[in-house]
């Protein structure tokens, strides 16, 4: 389901002494399907961002175009949107509330209106989407069960809504690194196996360098920097001038290079960074 960002701005208190200009004549396009993650510092405007595409908040001026709906336009029925775009929050746990994984799960088909049936369909494969079987978690209480384990509830409550688009802010923020792992194998199996389109928020350059096919950067509600991993992390001294950085396996690459090394630039991920240095020593070797 593409999306299209036309000219968008947001103001927030505008006329006040508290104004603050969000966004700044963002222009996007995000076609079906894609990966696309979203980075910047801390006020940079991707919350911003993400809440208009969802239609939580409203532009000050600009167009926000899905499947051909203008969203911003007072017509536009936000309740069939939020259908079509799923949106999950940061540490989205703490939105929990049902007394089991099961009905927590259920509340945003039920409110669907779909049958029950429907509804238990529904919340089998959400679940089996983010990795917990139905017969072990689906009666337990959310409350005594893992901090990694309650994340993917939150999130199989949203896929269970079979959202076109799915938004997740820092998904990954809180767990230890095989909890992050698993999210994000998780939300990559979402993307190939139902090829839907994600936006993901994040602060983490390995986890955006794992996943995405896309980056958009922002800084000072700008969209500044947008295209492949391989172009935004060549970036660095952009990156670094607005408090960003490339992912750590990069910066070694760099140094493996200043000491003579035949090693490409090209390098984000551990995976990328054991096969060229395997490759150099069998050069080596060989030599």
């Amino acid at each position: 389901m593409p999306i299209k960002i036309e000219n968008l701005t947001h103001i927030y208190m505008p006329g006040t002494p508290f104004e603050k200009k969000a966004l700044d004549n963002i222009n996007i396009d995000i076609q079906d399907g894609e990966f696309v993650a979203l980075i910047g510092h801390t006020g940079s405007g991707k919350s911003t961002l993400i809440q208009h595409i969802n239609g939580l908040l409203k532009p000050t001026t600009g167009k926000i175009i899905i499947d051909g709906t203008d969203i911003t336009l007072k017509t536009s029925k936000l309740a069939d949107i939020r259908k079509k775009v799923g949106l999950v929050f940061q540490y989205p746990e703490y939105q929990i509330f049902e007394e089991t994984v099961e009905k927590d799960i259920a509340y945003g088909p039920t409110n669907l209106k779909l049958d029950k049936e429907e509804i238990k369909v529904r919340v089998k494969r959400a679940m089996e989407m983010v990795g917990l079987d139905y017969e072990t978690f689906g009666k337990k209480s959310p409350f005594e069960i893992s901090g990694g384990q309650k994340r993917r509830v939150a999130i199989a409550g949203v896929v269970a809504m079979e959202p076109k688009v799915l938004i997740l802010d820092e998904p990954t923020a809180g767990l230890d690194p095989k909890g992050r792992d698993d999210i994000l194998n998780q939300i990559v199996m979402f993307q190939k196996e139902y090829n839907m389109t994600i936006i993901l928020v994040s602060h983490s350059m390995e986890d955006v360098a794992k996943v995405a096919g896309r980056i958009l950067v922002m800084n000072n509600a700008k969209c500044i920097l947008d295209g492949s991993p391989k172009r935004i992390f060549r970036e660095i001294d952009t990156l670094e001038s607005i408090g960003l950085a490339v992912p750590q396996i990069t910066y070694l690459a760099r140094e493996l290079r200043k000491k003579g090394f035949d090693i490409s630039e090209d390098i984000f991920t551990v995976d990328q960074a054991k096969k060229e240095i395997l490759n150099c020593l069998r050069g080596v070797k060989d030599a």
